[in-house]
């Protein structure tokens, strides 16, 4: 890949083909649990700057983050019944960015109409599955997809973030990439428990990979030595989720540009409870917060699946050189993922929808993905069942996906699972 190209994949700001090309797309920027206890959060989102806010009746809104009057922090403003007002002169703003209120104004010059001239930047913003969605682009917007896990009934589902300060793509081709979990997950983390000398006995090794586009984005398929053509992992596959998104039969993680220089991942995550369990009702999906580092020593955390992730795709640079690169076998998908870009940003420049967008209202709920291990999570398996199930019986008893997972949401989870509290 040359320089240019390289440039035009990672530049997300306004007017940046990149950057028209992802503002097609709805983004996940929040859980909606977040305004339990809050009214207003700071977004940065493709080099913008927002504040997400919740209002006294319910509604959410997003708009710029600057006040139109003396360019106040409008993150520090306060909500009203309808709409945010600014802190300093008491402006007043709706979510559409209209300025419905300017109070001294009204009071002294009313026949004036000041506030009918102002309007803030604000986009449309959607609540699916209990996150909080955006869309930057040009209108008409698409439709947001009901995904159809947003929808299973009897599980635990949770959203966690993390703020990684490198460029979203080199997050997203993580995605496409099946080789990396036999070396970043399975074989460092039996270096990083066993700090003898060895010799080690290693995990399973990959022995085919295959690739296949769909609606929706792309399939990896992957045959290791300890199974077989008849496994999901062949037979269904991962998706990588169009554009900037990843569905593994169990969970979503999305990686959204923040900038140039910087990502907010964000994962929504489903556990089966057991069958003693069902009928299971969650009343309310907790968000939270993951670190990237220790506190204590500043050096990166190493011990859960997604941290280990974040560790890759930093250590690639803050925007990866990938004039230097030197693709092998294992990255076909990584550049049929780079060519299909390069086709969407042509697609739009010709006034032409790109990849997996859903215009049509039929097709508003319930959508389906290619999903491994789908009967499980539909039907479930008693307790003593799901405890057999290898890396995914882990997850019955443990959030092994993202360090840093508070204890309220640790007892929720255990609870939701039948499973003893922890002292």
């Amino acid at each position: 890949m040359d320089a240019a190209t390289n440039r035009m994949l990672t530049e997300v700001g306004p007017g940046t083909p990149m950057g028209n090309l992802l503002r097609r797309y709805w983004m996940p920027i929040a859980g909606a649990s977040e305004f339990d206890e809050r009214r207003t959060k700071p977004v940065r989102l493709m080099g913008e700057d927002l504040v997400l806010y919740k209002d006294l009746s319910g509604r959410f809104g997003l708009v710029q983050r600057r006040c139109a009057h003396r360019r106040a922090d409008l993150s520090y403003g306060y909500v009203e019944e309808h709409g945010l007002r600014c802190n300093y002169h008491g402006w007043l703003y709706d979510e559409a960015g209209r300025c419905t209120a300017m109070p001294f104004e009204d009071l002294t010059v009313p026949a004036a109409n000041l506030k009918d001239k102002i309007r803030l930047t604000a986009y449309p913003v959607e609540t699916k599955g209990g996150l909080v969605w955006a869309y930057l682009g040009p209108q008409p917007a698409p439709i947001l997809p009901d995904w159809e896990p947003f929808n299973w009934k009897n599980g635990f589902v949770q959203i966690v973030t993390a703020d990684i300060p490198c460029n979203w793509l080199q997050c997203q081709e993580n995605s496409i990439d099946p080789a990396h979990f036999e070396w970043t997950h399975t074989n460092w983390s039996i270096r990083l428990k066993d700090k003898s000398d060895g010799p080690f006995k290693y995990g399973p090794r990959h022995l085919k990979l295959d690739f296949e586009e769909f609606e929706f984005g792309y399939l990896y398929k992957r045959v290791r030595e300890d199974t077989t053509e008849q496994d999901d992992l062949w037979t269904v596959g991962r998706v990588f989720l169009w554009p900037n998104g990843f569905y593994l039969g169990e969970h979503f993680e999305w990686r959204v540009p923040v900038d140039d220089e910087n990502t907010l991942s964000i994962t929504w995550a489903f556990s089966r409870v057991p069958n003693e369990r069902e009928p299971y009702v969650q009343n309310a999906i907790p968000t939270w917060k993951g670190p990237i580092s220790d506190p204590a020593t500043g050096e990166w955390i190493t011990s859960h699946v997604m941290n280990q992730d974040f560790v890759a795709w930093v250590g690639q640079g803050t925007i990866a050189d990938r004039t230097e690169e030197h693709l092998a076998h294992t990255d076909r998908g990584v550049s049929m993922v780079r060519r299909q870009f390069l086709k969407d940003i042509k697609a739009i420049e010709e006034g032409r929808d790109p990849k997996g967008l859903i215009r049509d209202p039929a097709r508003t709920a319930n959508v389906p993905l290619p999903s491994a291990n789908k009967r499980f999570y539909l039907e479930g398996l008693p307790m003593a069942e799901m405890r057999k199930l290898g890396p995914a019986g882990l997850a019955f008893d443990d959030y092994i996906f993202q360090a840093g997972q508070p204890k309220p949401v640790r007892r929720a989870f255990r609870e939701a699972m039948g499973l003893p509290a922890e002292g």
